[in-house]
This record gives C-alpha cells, sequence and structure tokens, in this order.
C-alpha cells in the first residue's frame, strides 16, 4: 500500500463523517499529505503529519493556531483533530503564484490580510503557543547539520556571524502570532476574499518576518516591497524601518536555505532538496551582500 493510499484509507475511517463520499488527493506542500473528502455535509481537506522536531514543527501548535485563525476569520473552520490528522473545512479559492502579488490590487489585499491576521490571531489564540525566533532557528539548523555531518557545515561559520550581524540589525520588535512561511500557495483567493492557510509553522515573531518572507518567496521588486511596507504601517518606511526590515529579509532567506539543507538529511518527501537549497543560498547571498 502506497502513503497516498495509507492515507486515504484513514480518511475514509474517520469518526467525523457522516457518509464519506469522494475522497482524492490535493497537490501542494512538501511536509504533508493533503486529501480532500466529500461528507454528505460538506468538502473538507485532510492534512496528514506528524510533529518535525528537526523543523520546529509541533502539532498541537499548529492546531492551537489554526483554531485561533479560524476564529479570527482568516483561515477556514477546524473541523476534527486528532494525533497525525487534522481536518479543516474546504474552500472554494486557488493558491496565488508568485506573479499575482506583482499586481498592486492583490499585494495590497494580501498585505492587508496579513495585517488582519497578526492583530486578530494573535487575540484569539489560547494555550501555550511557541514562539518563532528566526536567529533561534538558524543556530538550531546549524547545530543540526554539524551534528549529522552535513556536506553544507564549511558553509555554517561564515553564514552564521552573517546571522549574528543581522540580528544585531533588526533591533528592537513588536510581537504577533505570524505566519511564518508566506509561500504565495498558502494564501487562497476565493470569489470575493482571500485566506491564510498551513500554520505549521505559526508563533509568535516579528511582523517584518512575515513581511520579509512574502517579499522573497515572491520575487517582489523594491517599489512593490515599499508600497507592501506603506500599505502594512500605513506611513512612508523610515531608515530605520527599511534597515531592520532588510536585515529580516536575508534572514528569511538564510532560514530557508537552512531549512532546505536539513531536509536534504531527513525528508522522505520526493523533492529535489539539494537544488532547492542551492537556489536559496544563491538567493540570500545577493540580499546579504546587498544589504
Amino acid at each position: 500500500m502506497t502513503a497516498i493510499e495509507e492515507a486515504i484509507a484513514k480518511a475514509r475511517a474517520l469518526p467525523c463523517w457522516k457518509d464519506p463520499r469522494e475522497i482524492a488527493p490535493l497537490p501542494g506542500g512538501i511536509t504533508n499529505i493533503n486529501l480532500t473528502v466529500t461528507d454528505k455535509v460538506g468538502k473538507f481537506v485532510v492534512r496528514f503529519g506528524h510533529d518535525i522536531i528537526e523543523h520546529g514543527i509541533v502539532r498541537v501548535n499548529e492546531v492551537a493556531i489554526s483554531r485561533a485563525a479560524a476564529e479570527a476569520g482568516v483561515s477556514p473552520a477546524v473541523h476534527h483533530v486528532e494525533p497525525g490528522i487534522l481536518v479543516l473545512a474546504f474552500v472554494d479559492a486557488a493558491p496565488l503564484a508568485e506573479a499575482d502579488l506583482h499586481e498592486t490590487d492583490t499585494l495590497r489585499q494580501v498585505t492587508a490580510l496579513v495585517r488582519e491576521a497578526h492583530g486578530k490571531v494573535t487575540a484569539h489564540v489560547r494555550g501555550p503557543v511557541h514562539a518563532f525566533w528566526v536567529f533561534h532557528v538558524l543556530n538550531d539548523y546549524a547545530a543540526f547539520l554539524t551534528e549529522r555531518k552535513s556536506p553544507h557545515c564549511a558553509r555554517l561559520p561564515r553564514l552564521m556571524q552573517e546571522a549574528a550581524t543581522l540580528e544585531r540589525a533588526v533591533g528592537k520588535i513588536d510581537l504577533v502570532v505570524g505566519h511564518n512561511d508566506l509561500l504565495p500557495a498558502n494564501i487562497l483567493r476565493g470569489s470575493n476574499r482571500l485566506w491564510l492557510v498551513d500554520w505549521e509553522y505559526g508563533g509568535f515573531n516579528s511582523p517584518l518576518f512575515d513581511l520579509g518572507g512574502l517579499a522573497t518567496n515572491s520575487s517582489l521588486p523594491p517599489e512593490a516591497e515599499h508600497l507592501m511596507l506603506h500599505a502594512y504601517f500605513g506611513n512612508e518606511p523610515d531608515a530605520a524601518l527599511l534597515r531592520s526590515y532588510g536585515a529580516m529579509k536575508c534572514a528569511s532567506l538564510l532560514r530557508e536555505t537552512l531549512w532546505s539543507m536539513v531536509s536534504e538529511l531527513t525528508s522522505t518527501i520526493a523533492f529535489d532538496y539539494a537544488a532547492y537549497s542551492a537556489l536559496n543560498l544563491d538567493r540570500y547571498r545577493c540580499a546579504f551582500d546587498a544589504f
């Protein structure tokens, strides 16, 4: 039995259904298996995924923030939870692509959604919730790569020296519950609204990390970044904000690079992590050299 076949069998047996009918794989994602299930009472998404400690993914944290995001109205409702499984209401919406974020109206709408999420999810979240401080994440990744004798070990001393420089440049921060994985594909567009999905990296962080991640994951040009910052903060970004944002943007790229390097050693998903590491290392190097 393949992993997908096993997931379908588990999904069909869940106790939350009235009359499960069509079950199909849902494309996308490189850390989880996702399915859609059409039940008598509606359509749902079933996410399969256990804790991934090397990446700081703990599913009880994801569930807590997913519930808060649903209550805040920025994410689909949580229908059912059990260990390793999260069932969400299906929303009739399509994931954004990188090019969509280059449209001014879309970028403004996404920025407004991110700002709304930072305020409302933070207000709704309950219980113990993780912090996602990117510089801790980078230190932890570097230690993991060293312990596992990664082929990237020779690069780590320089990268971690640069990370310390970036952390100093970020300076003081505001603290909100962030999404911390703002790939375009994690933003869905329906007929009359946008949704945020996939909170597995959610946790307390600076808003600048989500903004920097959104910019780097969408390859935004400088004028679009300026528009995004102005839309989020409501005024022209000053030199101090631009420096702090620039440092966090670099840190976002470095985190994606080290995430991929770790995944080269640990992931069983069929994905070319080595090529992804090389791509993000090049992008990080360009950003840091220009910082």
